[in-house]
């Protein structure tokens, strides 16, 4: 079973980086019908253990996308992986 239409913003509240990487991925999130689920790491100590230098982290499920910048082409390639939905 594929991962849900999500991505998984893991960040950090004080990260201007972080914000700046979600108000970008909101249109691109939009144009796909993709959630945006943002996590901040600070709150969960195993997951600022793994990325703690590397916030913010573009994830789709435990694909990694991109970090500490939105890279749009990136993403734009890895979600035209997916079929369409049937809408029957």
């Amino acid at each position: 079973m594929s991962a849900p239409k999500r991505f998984t913003v893991m960040s950090r509240e004080w990260c201007h980086l972080c914000h700046e990487l979600v108000d970008a991925l909101r249109p691109l999130a939009a144009e796909y019908g993709w959630a945006i689920e943002v996590i901040d790491v600070d709150q969960h100590p195993e997951l600022e253990a793994r990325w703690d230098e590397l916030v913010p982290v573009l994830l789709h499920g435990e694909h990694e996308l991109c970090h500490y910048h939105l890279d749009e082409a990136a993403v734009r390639a890895y979600c035209s992986g997916f079929p369409l939905e049937s809408r029957a």
